[in-house]
């Protein structure tokens, strides 16, 4: 029987050595982030195969006679891996939407030509070219959750604030559209002149970095620093602070839906959600509040003011009757590790 070992190149460097599948790093395991692999780790240990990052096959110090190959994120390893007898291209996973990695889509003719399957947000093409990329070989990617069911201990806290919870870092978009990082300066600046909003996330005290080098940063500096909370080392300790939490995606495309939504409802916190243009298919809009193109943000408040007790509490139960539902399986059941597994034995 051939001996056979699975690889995968992670987000970035940061995970290498094995590290993707450490949950003992709080850095990198922040509220479970490295379950999903840790998951797929097992599955394929049942079956007696071994999973490592690529680093670990790409240095020669862990290989098999038959080595399949994953990344998700790394790009400059395929090619050469291409030509090697033992490796074989498994899957591509695009994590990143294009505003972010757009090197990643403009591969995506040679990922369809050289991986047998590869993962995006949607298959369609909104958001990214679809010129010379093999279709059949795109399959839908849904953004792996950690848990199935809620964090008990944030649900149940009842002391909450009224105000708007922001968790996110500082970034700047390098001039590419569209992009929601200036709508969450736009929000931040119009709802801290009502002292309406809390936020949390790193890199927005550091001046002189390139995240900080664009215009709606330093227009609407005084409103960061007089709203700004600090680092957030654990969402779920903050969210269960707060009735609702505004969350942007970075970016307006299809079937792109983070785990900032999903965070959301494991803590019982209420999304005020942008992002997505097709959210409703993908999640119950009975259990967020969805947020117009050019919302006005003191009107917004003002709607979130006028939320009873008892509305609220509705809507909580409503994210977790979804966390909890069949429908919540395929972001929590990892279809990766059936194809991962699927692939290897």
């Amino acid at each position: 029987m051939q001996s056979i070992n699975v690889f995968i190149d992670p987000p970035s460097e940061h995970f290498e050595n094995d590290e993707l599948f450490n949950l003992n790093n709080q850095s990198l395991n922040r509220d479970g982030t490295l379950l999903p692999f840790h998951r797929i780790k097992e599955a394929l240990s049942q079956h007696g195969i071994e999973l490592h990052t690529a680093d670990l096959l790409i240095n020669n110090k862990i290989q098999a006679q038959r080595n399949l190959y994953w990344t998700t994120g790394i790009m400059k390893n395929y090619e050469n891996l291409a030509s090697r007898k033992d490796v074989e291209l498994c899957g591509a996973i695009l994590f990143e939407p294009p505003l972010v990695a757009p090197h990643m889509y403009a591969q995506l003719p040679l990922l369809t030509k050289h991986f047998s399957t590869v993962y995006v947000h949607n298959i369609h093409g909104d958001g990214y070219d679809m010129a010379g990329v093999d279709q059949s070989k795109l399959r839908q990617l849904y953004w792996p959750q950690p848990y199935n069911c809620i964090n008990e201990n944030a649900w149940a806290e009842e002391s909450r604030s009224r105000k708007l919870v922001v968790i996110a870092g500082n970034h700047n978009p390098l001039g590419r559209k569209p992009e929601f990082y200036s709508t969450r300066i736009e929000a931040i600046a119009q709802l801290s002149k009502l002292d309406a909003v809390d936020l949390y996330g790193r890199g927005w005290t550091r001046w002189l970095s390139r995240q900080s080098l664009w215009m709606p940063y330093w227009l609407n500096l005084r409103s960061i620093l007089k709203t700004y909370r600090g680092a957030c080392e654990s969402k779920a300790e903050v969210l269960k602070k707060y009735h609702f939490c505004l969350c942007l995606e970075n970016f307006p495309m299809s079937g792109y839906v983070t785990e900032k939504i999903f965070d959301c409802l494991y803590s019982g916190t209420i999304p005020v959600y942008l992002g997505a243009p097709d959210i409703k298919k993908l999640i119950p809009e009975d259990c967020y509040i969805h947020v117009e193109k050019n919302c006005n943000w003191n009107n917004l408040y003002q709607r979130l003011s006028t939320l009873n007790d008892s509305e609220i509490s509705r809507m909580k139960l409503a994210g977790r009757r979804f966390i909890e539902s069949d429908a919540f399986q395929k972001y929590y059941i990892n279809f990766l590790s059936d194809e991962f597994v699927k692939n290897a034995v």
